[in-house]
C-alpha cells in the first residue's frame, strides 16, 4: 500500500489537497439539491395523490382512440374535450399495453412533475455557473429559494397528480428553460420549445417568448432563423389544421365553452386573490425583491440576462392571460405553470449574503404555510365559485386517495351511476335528463350530467355522456353565456337536449311548443352546419368545408331561449 505524505514545506500541495475536498463538497451539495425538491415535490405529490373529474375526461377520450372510434368524446361526434393535446396522446401511448389509463394519469403526471423540479434545479446551476468569457464553474456553492416557495404551497401537491395535463407542462417548461439556459442550437431544440400550443394553448406565450430569447442569444441568420422557426412551429401548425379539419373548431371545444377570447379582469383578480391571498405569497415576493436589488451574479454576467429574464416575462404574461379570462374554478392551478416561470431563475441561488438572508426569510415563511396556511374553504366550493378541487372530491368518494371514482359519500350521482348501468345491462337505449331520472326515449344510452369525468366512465363507450355545459357537448359549448360559477358558464336546457337527442313522448315538465322550436332550430343555418361540422361523415369535402367555415363556426352562438333562437336563425316572426 502506498501513502502520500505532504510536509509543512509544501503549502501549495496542502492548500490544492484542502481545495480539492472542498470542491468535491460542493459538487456534492449541488448534487443533492439538484434532486432534493424533486424529490420532496414527489413524496409531496404522492401523499396527496387522486385523480380529478376532469382527468377523468382525459381517460375516456384515450378509451375512445384505443376502441377505435377516433379522438372524440362521444363516437359519432367529433368533440375535442381535451385541452392538453400532448397529454392526451401520451395517455394513448400508456394505454397500448393495457395499464389503467387513470393510474397512469396519476403517477405519470407525478413523475412529470418531479422531472420538471430536477430540470429548473439544473437549468439554475447553469445559469449561476456560466461566467462572462463563456466558461463555467461547478463548484459554487447554491442554495434553495424559489424551490421553497413551490414546495410550501398545498395546490402543488394536489395538481402534481390529479391526471390533468399539469405536471407535463411543469417538465416541459422546465425542460424548455434548461435548453435555453445551456443555448442549445438545434432544430430539436427549436420543436421543444415550439411545443407549448400542444402542452396547453395558452402556453403559446411560453413557446412565442422562449423563441424570442432563443433568437436574441444567437443572433442567427436569416435562413436559419426562418429554419428554426419552421421546425417550431411544424408540429403546432400541423395539429391546428387536423383541429380545424377535423372538428371544425379553431381551438379545443372547453376554451369554446368558457369563451377563453373575452375579458373578466374583475373575476380574475378575485382568482388571484384567492390564491395569493391564503398564503401571504407576498411575504416570499418581498424577500425576492430584497435580494435581487443588491444582487450582481447577473449583471456581471450579461449572457445569462435572457435566459434569466426570458421565464419571468412569460410567467407574467401567462398570469395577465389567467386574469383576463377570468380565472378557473380550481383553487391556484391555473396560476402555478406562471409562478413556476417567475421562479425559475431564482429556483437555486448562489450562496451571498443577500441570498443567504432571502433564503432564511422564505425558508420560515415556507415552513408557516406547509404547516398552517390554507384556504378557508378546505374540502369545500368557496363563496365564489372556487373550489378545493381535491378536497371536494375526497369528501365526495369518501376516501383519502380517489382514483376512479364511486361517489360513495354523494347520493346523487350513486343514482344516476346505477340508472345508467341498469339500462346497460338491460340493454334499454334511454335518455337520462336531469328532470327525468326514470329515463326518456333515446336511440342510444345517453346521459347529461355536469360530473362529465364520472358520466364518461359510467356511460358505455357506444352511448353518449353529453354535459349541459359543454366541455365535450358542441350544442352546449355553443350556447349563450349566463351568469355562472366560474368555468361553468353555460348551461343548455333540457329542451335543447331532448330536441337534439330525445325521441317519442315528452318527459313531464318539458314544454312541447319549446321542444319544436328547438327542433326546427336545429335545422337552420348555422345551428345546421354545425350539427353537420361535427356528424358528417369525415370525407375530403367535409374536411375543406369544416377548414373554410371554422372562423364564423367558432365565434357562433345561439340564445338559449328556443323560440328566440328559431327567429334568429331560421328568420320566423
Amino acid at each position: 500500500m502506498t501513502s502520500t505524505h505532504l510536509s509543512l514545506r509544501e503549502p501549495d500541495a496542502v492548500l490544492g489537497l484542502i481545495n480539492s475536498r472542498s470542491d468535491a463538497g460542493r459538487r456534492l451539495w449541488r448534487g443533492v439539491l439538484c434532486l432534493l425538491p424533486a424529490c420532496v415535490v414527489a413524496f409531496a405529490g404522492f401523499q396527496r395523490r387522486w385523480m380529478s373529474d376532469d382527468g377523468h375526461i382525459y381517460v375516456r377520450t384515450v378509451r375512445q382512440i384505443l376502441a377505435g372510434n377516433g379522438p372524440v368524446f362521444n363516437a359519432g361526434e367529433r368533440a375535442e374535450s381535451s385541452t392538453g393535446t400532448l397529454w392526451q396522446w401520451l395517455l394513448v401511448l400508456a394505454g397500448l399495453p393495457g395499464l389503467d389509463i387513470a393510474r397512469a394519469a396519476m403517477y405519470g403526471g407525478l413523475l412529470l412533475t418531479a422531472a420538471g423540479f430536477a430540470l429548473a434545479s439544473l437549468g439554475a446551476l447553469r445559469l449561476y455557473a456560466r461566467h462572462a468569457n463563456g466558461t463555467t464553474n461547478t463548484t459554487q456553492a447554491v442554495l434553495p429559494l424559489g424551490c421553497l416557495v413551490l414546495l410550501a404551497l398545498p395546490p402543488v401537491w394536489d395538481f402534481a397528480t390529479s391526471g390533468l395535463e399539469t405536471g407535463l407542462a411543469t417538465c416541459w417548461i422546465a425542460g424548455a428553460w434548461l435548453l435555453l439556459v445551456t443555448r442549445a442550437r438545434s432544430l430539436g431544440t427549436c420543436v421543444v420549445l415550439g411545443l407549448g400550443p400542444l402542452v396547453r394553448p395558452d402556453l403559446a406565450l411560453v413557446s412565442a417568448v422562449f423563441l424570442g430569447a432563443q433568437w436574441l442569444m444567437a443572433r442567427p441568420s436569416r435562413r436559419a432563423a426562418f429554419g428554426g422557426l419552421g421546425a417550431a412551429l411544424a408540429l403546432p401548425v400541423a395539429y391546428e389544421i387536423f383541429r380545424i379539419g377535423y372538428y371544425g373548431q379553431l381551438m379545443p371545444l372547453p376554451g369554446v365553452t368558457k369563451e377563453a377570447s373575452q375579458s373578466l379582469w374583475g373575476r380574475g383578480f378575485d382568482y388571484l386573490a384567492d390564491f395569493a391571498g391564503p398564503y401571504l405569497l407576498w411575504v416570499p415576493a418581498l424577500f425576492l425583491l430584497a435580494a435581487l436589488l443588491p444582487a450582481t451574479a447577473v449583471r456581471r454576467d450579461a449572457a445569462s440576462l435572457v435566459p434569466a429574464l426570458a421565464p419571468v416575462v412569460a410567467g407574467l404574461l401567462c398570469w395577465a392571460y389567467v386574469i383576463k379570462v377570468g380565472g378557473d374554478f380550481m383553487h391556484g392551478r391555473m396560476f402555478l405553470p406562471g409562478l413556476l416561470l417567475m421562479l425559475l431563475p431564482v429556483f437555486l441561488v448562489p450562496c451571498t449574503r443577500a441570498w443567504t438572508i432571502a433564503t432564511v426569510g422564505v425558508g420560515i415563511w415556507a415552513v408557516a404555510c406547509a404547516s398552517w396556511l390554507r384556504i378557508p374553504y378546505e374540502g369545500r366550493i368557496g363563496p365564489g365559485g372556487v373550489a378545493d378541487e381535491r378536497g371536494v372530491y375526497v369528501q365526495q368518494n369518501a376516501a383519502a386517495h380517489p382514483l376512479h371514482h364511486d361517489f360513495a359519500g354523494y347520493p346523487s350521482n350513486v343514482a344516476y351511476a346505477r340508472l345508467v348501468r341498469e339500462a346497460d345491462r338491460a340493454g334499454t337505449p334511454a335518455l337520462f335528463l336531469a328532470r327525468t331520472p326514470a329515463g326518456a326515449n333515446s336511440p342510444t344510452i345517453t346521459g347529461v350530467y355536469s360530473t362529465l369525468g364520472f358520466s364518461g366512465t359510467v356511460v358505455p363507450l357506444d352511448g353518449a355522456a353529453l354535459d349541459p355545459i359543454g366541455l365535450a357537448y358542441p350544442l352546449a359549448a355553443h350556447s349563450e353565456r349566463i351568469d355562472g360559477r366560474v368555468g361553468h358558464d353555460k348551461r343548455l336546457p333540457d329542451t335543447w337536449i331532448f330536441a337534439d337527442r330525445g325521441r317519442g313522448p315528452f318527459p313531464e315538465g318539458l314544454d312541447p311548443a319549446g321542444v319544436a322550436a328547438a327542433r326546427r332550430a336545429l335545422d337552420c343555418g348555422p345551428l345546421a352546419e354545425l350539427r353537420a361540422a361535427t356528424r358528417d361523415p369525415m370525407t375530403p369535402g367535409r374536411f375543406l368545408r369544416n377548414v373554410t367555415g371554422v372562423w364564423e363556426r367558432t365565434s357562433f352562438r345561439f340564445p338559449n331561449d328556443p323560440v328566440r333562437a328559431e327567429r334568429q336563425l331560421c328568420g320566423r316572426r
